[in-house]
């Protein structure tokens, strides 16, 4: 199994930059992906983007393309999310997720809430 927290959560105003870590713990050699997800108040949870753990490739919602970037430590067993020019509409809780495949997310955080203000 593998454990995840977040931090770097926050309030920032709309134009400025945070970026959120994901600390894994737990069988992380196995690991193939993580990811991110976000959920506002009444809606549903939504894909960010996501990150291979070995190579390194990433894809992201179209949301957030060309705004927000992920990386990741693999010595240190970290994932990153930083997030430029934010609007608004990216507040939300944010959560890191990962699994063993490609198919479905098995382990998830217990989200950081970003807060964007206009």
């Amino acid at each position: 199994q593998v454990q995840l927290v977040e931090s770097g959560g926050g309030l920032v105003q709309a134009g400025g930059s945070l970026r959120l870590s994901c600390a894994a713990s737990g069988r992380t050699s196995s690991m193939y992906r993580m990811g991110w997800f976000r959920q506002a108040p009444g809606k549903e949870r939504d894909f960010v983007g996501r990150i291979i753990w070995s190579g390194g490739s990433t894809y992201y919602a179209d949301s957030v393309k060309g705004r927000f970037t992920i990386s990741r430590d693999n010595a240190k067993n970290m994932m990153f999310l930083q997030m430029n020019s934010l609007k608004p509409e990216d507040t939300a809780v944010y959560l890191c997720a990962a699994n063993y495949d490609g198919v479905g997310w098995s382990y998830w955080g217990q989200g950081t809430q970003v807060t964007v203000s206009s």
